[in-house]
């Protein structure tokens, strides 16, 4: 017990090596650019001014998102996901996979859950003894279950998912526009000291090397926050682009997707006065997500007006912040799955009969207008062949 304690205070500590790191190199760059380029270096006041004023409100924002990334506690299932004492005692009796899998699909029949396991079951996680809702996984760092779970970051020694991926994209933003900055107005003064234009002094040192790290620092963020973009338009996560989420259908990378606009505002909240601020904003709970396989995506939607209703009704779609209705979680059901049939499952399929049959009817009507219209135009055509015309081409 005691080598193996020792061995996880050790984990924890070096846990913390690249996050020091990046702390350490942070500290020298705002010394080197502040003391050794603006107070030694720089000779103009108006200059040296608005140099710092820039500087010091990307340097906050940067310090900002990036404390509130590492310090964020990532946000785990609530207790509904867990089984009861009952369903506990019962599912660790059990052997077979199936009698299993029985009892998960009783537990989880009320829960808001659109995706299984490529075979079909039901995510559960045997460390944590819950239910994983959708787009959460099980860290191994954290040795937890991360609501809407990106990727575990070694930079801020924590999960990224639904409690702070909007932090990390601030992070990320400010971090490349703060090295952008220095290195952009560093970038005259660093010809100047290479080329001997300015004496050598003991900013010299500082000055060079302040440039390669920003460039540097710059070029390798650059491409992690182009894909980060790209993610959020497409709403996944990076564990969703490498292994898509299962849907009643299959798998389906897409099935999240709810249009750009959504998409973003999913993240950033509905307010975008406070988007680039490091404040939580993001919509839902982390626990469900509308899916266009449930709602239907904006961008799948076609041009007829028959599916103007449908596109209307995705405009509008709140996220719900409770279990949606067994109705609506179909998801999990299958040929063997959830045989009984409720009065709300019994109302649906009424209704979606009922919404056939007047669609076949419309349908129908607008065919015998166009036979209609055509019999009349046919006709009129003969008549006009067969009027005597003039040598002129007119019409007598």
């Amino acid at each position: 017990m005691a080598p193996s304690h020792v061995l996880k205070c050790c984990q924890k500590v070096l846990a913390w090596v690249p996050v020091a790191f990046i702390a350490l190199v942070v500290a020298w760059s705002y010394y080197a650019y502040v003391v050794e380029l603006c107070v030694f270096t720089i000779s103009s006041t108006a200059e040296k001014v608005v140099y710092l004023v820039v500087f010091h409100l990307s340097f906050v924002m940067f310090v900002w998102s990036y404390g509130k990334t590492i310090f964020t506690s990532p946000a785990t299932p609530s207790n509904e996901f867990c089984l009861s004492k009952a369903d506990k005692e019962q599912y660790e009796k059990e052997e077979r996979p199936e009698s299993q899998q029985e009892i998960l699909r009783r537990a989880a029949k009320d829960l808001p859950i659109y995706t299984t396991t490529a075979s079909r079951a039901i995510r559960y996680c045997d460390r944590c003894q819950l239910i994983k809702p959708d787009r959460c996984h099980h860290c191994s760092a954290c040795d937890v279950c991360v609501l809407k779970m990106d990727h575990h970051c070694p930079w801020v020694n924590n999960c990224v998912g639904f409690s702070n991926y909007k932090f990390f994209l601030l992070f990320l933003m400010y971090s490349l526009l703060y090295c952008l900055f220095v290195a952009a107005t560093v970038l005259q003064y660093f010809i100047k000291f290479w080329t001997n234009e300015l004496p050598d002094t003991h900013a010299k040192f500082h000055v060079l090397f302040l440039f390669f790290v920003a460039a540097m620092f710059f070029i390798s963020i650059l491409s992690l926050f182009s894909y980060h973009c790209w993610l959020v338009g497409k709403n996944r996560s990076t564990i969703e682009t490498f292994r898509a989420p299962t849907f009643r259908n299959g798998p389906d990378k897409n099935g999240f997707s709810l249009g750009c606009s959504k998409n973003l505002r999913e993240v950033f909240g509905d307010e975008k006065k406070y988007w680039l601020l490091p404040i939580f904003t993001s919509l839902g709970d982390g626990c469900n997500f509308p899916t266009r396989l449930v709602i239907m995506d904006p961008e799948q939607l076609g041009v007829s007006s028959q599916n103007e209703p449908a596109k209307s009704s995705v405009a509008n779609q709140s996220f719900p912040t409770r279990p949606l209705s067994e109705s609506q979680n179909r998801l999990l059901s299958s040929d063997c799955q959830w045989v009984e049939t409720g009065p709300e499952e019994e109302n649906g399929k009424e209704s979606d009969a009922k919404w056939n049959s007047e669609m076949k009817h419309c349908l129908e009507e607008e065919l015998l207008k166009c036979l209609f219209l055509n019999h009349i135009l046919v006709s009129h055509v003969l008549l006009f062949r067969k009027l005597p015309v003039h040598e002129e081409g007119r019409v007598f």
